[in-house]
């Protein structure tokens, strides 16, 4: 017994683990205590010395002192203080009435909306929560199919999971050993690319079945002009010349070698400062130039937009790190609310609850991970890994795929932040003998990971849904009529679209990864192999009485000799003298 017990120590422990968190035991003290028990099981086999604990201090307080993990309070706060201070609701209502009068415009809007919370809040319960009791009730009372209001509005909300700045990339990053800025940069196309699969898929339905994603009426439609238009062609206008001055600054501002992100960055936030500029001229010089609609979409829309893409963008650059770019965006967003007279101290307190909350739960499950993996390191668990992985046919796509499998069925019982914590630290240094990129392995994960908000019956995304959706029939206070309520089962079925759409995701970036590798393609490649490095040949220094290294010339020139042949010649005092001047 105790014979097998050493030989199959690391499966066993590992196995332990995923009975512990199956039983519902809080994941950091399943980690901390599992690495615990087995720590003490080894030391008395004599598999493990009992110096093996005396690192646990020095892993603790490594944790600690992590700068790049004060990206997620900051973060965490800024998204807090926005969302609360009603910017989802300004959004959602702007956005709404912008696309309504469009089948399937109220989807698109939610859509929309979500990349915006995805990008400012991080967290995926304030995303579906807000648009869950903003949108839900005016989908169902425009007649909108149940199940496509429910999956877009779950869908949506986990867009925060790959739009950065995500919490997900920023524990990614952390645990691959990896920049948050270039896991930032990776995650920005797959990330747009899948809030444009979602809008595809909506427009789909709202052609193929019309009566799914109907328009709202036109006695909905609160911004009307005087002559009875909607005011689009002035909005349509100001966002053209605002273009064109965006175009005409990235030429000015950035050269042709610019990376793709920077270029992103910038033409956006030169797109949104002249579009906001021309809105407030119009307004205090009172010109009459600009809709209501055109006034609305930039006063509510820019703001926001601006902040989100200043954070990102000193962070491309490389002008402040992602610490310090989620501390400037804590700021802006304590200056939006002041500035629109929405904080207040109970706003300020919840907002610093929550991030208190969800930090001390990520650093819980950190310190856990890192008690487990000194144990699982030590009974030689990563060489299991390494061998149980590196075994699988197909070599690096080979590894990708089951590990993209692996993940995909873990979400059905695990979030993504135990998923982060467990399964990341085995995988990844397998990967990295591989050759595998580790941003792109990491990018990877964090689309596969959204799967475990809406899978059922688990999806973390379908509860908070559920949470806020009506349970009974209930009266609606414009329309008057009886509106159905919604079931567990209309939340189901409705996520199962967008969970297909999230696996396309998946196998494109894992076919095409220059979505992600993008973010290096400025960078100088180097061969290691084509490394030389010359030490010179000081005299006889460095060879025959100060060391052989004859050897390393071609030739038959023998130890204690130059190749030449010559004598070594010693050192005098004067040559020492000059060499360490």
């Amino acid at each position: 017994m105790e014979a097998l017990l050493l030989a199959y120590m690391a499966p066993i422990m590992f196995g332990m683990l995923v009975i512990l968190l199956l039983l519902g035991f809080p994941v950091a003290f399943s980690l901390a205590a599992n690495g615990i028990l087995f720590g003490l099981v080894g030391i008395d086999l004599g598999l493990l010395s009992p110096a093996l604990f005396q690192a646990l201090p020095q892993r603790v307080f490594g944790v600690m002192s992590n700068e790049s993990l004060l990206a997620v309070p900051f973060f965490t706060f800024m998204g807090l203080i926005l969302e609360r201070s009603g910017m989802a609701e300004d959004l959602l209502e702007t956005v709404g009435q912008l696309f309504g009068p469009l089948r399937g415009g109220l989807a698109i809007a939610v859509i929309l909306v979500g990349a915006m919370l995805a990008a400012t809040t991080g967290v995926v319960s304030a995303s579906v929560i807000s648009m869950g009791l903003i949108s839900l009730p005016i989908m169902l009372r425009y007649g909108y199919d149940r199940r496509l209001a429910a999956g877009v509005i779950a869908a949506s909300g986990t867009l925060s999971q790959i739009i950065p700045p995500s919490l997900v990339l920023i524990v990614l990053a952390d645990q691959l050993g990896r920049s948050i800025g270039d896991m930032y940069k990776g995650a920005f196309l797959p990330g747009f690319a899948l809030t444009g699969l979602y809008m595809l898929y909506v427009i789909g339905m709202a052609v193929f079945r019309p009566k799914s994603a109907p328009a709202i009426p036109p006695e909905a439609r609160t911004f009307v002009e005087s002559n009875g238009g909607h005011g689009v062609p002035s909005l349509l206008v100001l966002m053209a010349l605002s273009v064109a001055f965006a175009v005409g600054g990235v030429e000015f501002l950035l050269d042709d070698q610019a990376h793709v992100d920077e270029l992103i960055v910038t033409s956006i936030l030169l797109w949104g400062a002249a579009a906001f500029v021309m809105a407030a001229l119009n307004k205090i010089l009172r010109l009459g130039l600009l809709s209501k609609i055109a006034e609305r979409v930039t006063f509510v829309m820019i703001p926001p937009l601006a902040l989100i893409f200043l954070v990102l963008g000193t962070i491309f650059i490389g002008v402040a790190t992602p610490t310090e770019g989620g501390a400037m965006g804590a700021v802006g967003a304590l200056i939006m609310a002041v500035i629109k007279r929405r904080l207040n101290l109970k706003l300020l307190r919840q907002a610093m609850d929550t991030t208190t909350t969800l930090t001390c739960f990520v650093v819980f499950i950190l310190i856990g991970s890192s008690v487990f993996s000194l144990t699982f390191r030590g009974v030689n668990g990563d060489l299991w890994v390494e061998h149980l992985l590196t075994g699988l046919p197909g070599g690096q796509m080979g590894f990708l795929i089951v590990v993209s499998l692996l993940t995909f069925c873990l979400a059905f019982f695990l979030d993504f932040f135990e998923l982060a914590f467990i399964i990341v630290p085995l995988i990844g240094p397998v990967a990295d003998k591989m050759g595998i990129d580790l941003i792109w392995l990491g990018i990877l994960l964090a689309v596969n990971m959204q799967t475990s908000f809406m899978h059922p019956p688990f999806g973390f995304a379908l509860f908070y849904l559920r949470s806020v959706a009506p349970k009974n029939d209930y009266k609606d206070k414009v329309t008057g009529k009886l509106i159905a309520k919604v079931t567990t089962g209309q939340i189901y079925w409705g996520s199962l679209p967008f969970i297909a759409i999230q696996i396309i995701m998946v196998v494109a970036v894992l076919l095409y990864p220059g979505m992600v590798t993008h973010y290096k393609a400025d960078r100088p490649q180097v061969n290691v192999e084509d490394i030389k490095i010359d030490a010179g040949n000081f005299g006889g220094y460095g060879s025959g009485g100060y060391g052989d290294t004859a050897k390393l010339y071609d030739g038959d020139a023998g130890a204690g000799e130059t190749p030449s042949g010559a004598a070594p010649s010693t050192p005098s005092d004067e040559d020492y003298n000059n060499m360490f001047k």
